[in-house]
């Protein structure tokens, strides 16, 4: 047990104390609700995935009905191919860090820079006074 000279040294211990319970309290909430929450977002959506697919498909272009199994390897397939594994955020953040680091460059830095990526993609982006005419 801590022995403390003044209140305000206890005041900031059991204030600690109280935020590492709380903490702790929460991740065994998440802990408990995220595994039968994320059970029930793959069941809803892929029932929704069958039934609409059951509903439409056949009926305007003549396919078979599909199993929730088959369902769900759609959605996992429309992930791969459209959603990417990392989400929208990751990109959110490095077009930021990106456009921070272009407000950090002086002109004559991002003139260069600019020459560069020009080099890089073959003249695409060059302004019209720069373009060749053909021989």
């Amino acid at each position: 047990m801590r022995c403390f000279i003044s209140a305000a040294g206890c005041r900031a211990f059991t204030t600690s104390l109280r935020r590492n319970e709380e903490e702790t309290m929460k991740k065994i909430w998440i802990m408990l609700i995220a595994p039968p929450a994320l059970v029930l977002f793959v069941w809803v959506f892929g029932e929704v995935v069958m039934h609409l697919w059951n509903w439409l498909l056949p009926m305007l272009f003549g396919w078979r009905l599909i199993t929730f199994w088959q369902a769900l390897g759609l959605l996992v397939l429309c992930r791969i191919l459209f959603g990417g594994w990392g989400g929208g955020s990751n990109g959110s953040k490095y077009r930021r860090r990106k456009g921070e680091r272009w407000e950090r460059m002086t002109p004559d830095e991002r003139e260069g820079f600019r020459e560069w990526m020009r080099s890089r993609c073959g003249g695409v982006g060059t302004p019209p006074s720069e373009t060749r005419e053909p021989a």
